[in-house]
């Protein structure tokens, strides 16, 4: 039985297996993509690899359907949620097919001695192996795939085990663009056959966008290669509420944040830190809206059921957890847990589900303590009616983004990372296009 199968996980019904690759399959894509980028990539201009992007956004629009449809399969994601996604890949492809020339226009630099020029280069460094989740099965492909191409890397992608039908429809959609066969390749592998490829040495670099633990053995393969890699790890995002004018609707942005792709995205608001003089009316509001929200199923039973072991654990320490159900198979009711205390084993966890924490702070001091009292550094949220409490606080927070009285503002433009243990470099934007380039100065005397 191979580990690459789709699995409904509304139902358990085992929709479609794929067979797992070969050693020799898995070389084999590997050499295509090394032979594609010596032959076609960098000889390829700019502008052309850009067209065939703009290609790519078009196809992701005019099948946006069918593509939706398959995630929903997959792992579970409603409909309009899958929709929303592709819609975003599209829009990351056409960004990229529109600003690539600009990114990668070489830069003069001064030369404070001496005569001539110098000048920055950016040009592409070769194979890439790309190691995507589950949980944002297109939009993730898209933010490593849609920069990197344009600037003239070729792709090796390595998709979860239980999204094989979305790596498939991918890999057709640039082969239907007109990218050559070698510059995007899906391969169905094994972690073993992953880690052989990271010590390829036709492979540059490797990104891979997963769990604390993945990307830790990731890092070390890679290290020992002395391979470039970007990491989008894990995270345990804090909402701070510290005032507001409107407390529905700083409660409707939490729920949200909470429940964005049924709470299974890393940079999702997961503890809430609420300022004392609102802490007991936050709650009763964000818990009567969060267990008002209907159950869905979480990406698979193995996911619902280790949400539930980490949820048993907050209570059994000592947590309080209102919830509207029980677990049903891969079906998990929202929730919310108060009273988690810092020496509790689950004050450190990410719950990747649709179960909040909720903390309250004395002042601001205390939220930002909070706030940073974790080991991963994503994203996060702070809602305050005070403009200079809202730069101060931003200021103090140990994470990659930090997003002021509103959620779902991430943009193509604007780019995506972390630090601590939720990794480390930047997708999206400027940025992205920026992590696996060769920035090669050429100086020019007379």
């Amino acid at each position: 039985m191979s580990e690459y199968a789709v699995v409904n996980p509304a139902t358990g019904e085992r929709v479609k297996e794929y067979p797992t690759f070969t050693d020799e399959q898995v070389d084999d894509a590997v050499a295509r993509a090394h032979a594609t980028y010596r032959d076609w990539s960098r000889g390829a201009s700019t502008a052309e690899r850009a067209a065939l992007l703009g290609r790519v956004a078009q196809l992701h629009t005019e099948r946006r359907e069918a593509l939706a449809d398959i995630i929903v399969r997959e792992m579970g994601k409603p409909l309009e949620d899958a929709l929303g996604e592709v819609d975003f890949s599209a829009a990351i492809y056409g960004y990229y097919a529109e600003n690539a020339e600009r990114f990668l226009a070489d830069e003069p630099v001064e030369v404070l001695e001496g005569e001539g020029t110098a000048v920055i280069q950016r040009r592409p460094v070769g194979v890439l192996l790309g190691i995507m989740p589950w949980n944002f099965p297109f939009y993730q492909v898209a933010r490593f795939a849609g920069p990197n191409l344009a600037a003239g890397n070729t792709i090796v992608l390595k998709h979860a085990p239980q999204c094989p039908e979305s790596a498939a429809a991918q890999e057709q959609i640039f082969l239907d663009a007109g990218f050559p066969a070698g510059a995007y390749v899906n391969v169905y592998a094994t972690n073993e056959q992953v880690a052989d490829v990271i010590a390829d040495p036709r492979v540059q670099g490797v990104s891979l966008t997963g769990s604390e633990r993945a990307g830790a053995a990731v890092a070390e393969i890679a290290g020992r290669h002395l391979k470039k890699v970007v990491l989008e790890l894990g995270g345990s995002d804090p909402f701070i509420v510290l005032s507001t004018d409107d407390l529905d609707a700083t409660v409707d942005a939490a729920v949200a944040a909470r429940l964005d792709n049924t709470g299974q995205a890393c940079n999702a608001g997961k503890r809430f830190i609420v300022d004392h003089r609102l802490h007991d009316d936050f709650v009763a509001r964000f818990t009567e809206k969060i267990l008002q929200t209907p159950p869905a199923p979480l990406s698979s039973v193995a996911a619902a059921e280790r949400l539930e072991g980490q949820v048993a654990q907050a209570v059994a320490d000592g947590a309080s957890l209102a919830t509207s159900g029980e677990r049903k198979g891969a079906w998990y009711p929202p929730g919310v847990l108060t009273g988690v205390r810092p020496e509790q084993e689950t004050y450190r966890e990410e719950l990747f589900g649709p179960v909040a924490m909720v903390f309250e702070a004395a002042d601001e001091a205390e939220a930002v303590r909070i706030a940073n009292d974790t080991p991963y550094g994503l994203g996060s949220y702070v809602f305050t009616t005070d403009p200079d409490q809202a730069r101060r606080v931003a200021d103090q927070i140990e994470a990659g983004m930090v997003f002021v009285n509103g959620v779902g503002a991430e943009g193509v433009e604007l780019p995506f990372g972390g630090v601590k243990r939720s990794g480390f470099g930047r997708e999206l934007g400027r940025f992205g296009i920026e992590e696996f380039v060769n920035r090669k100065l050429v100086r020019t005397v007379r």
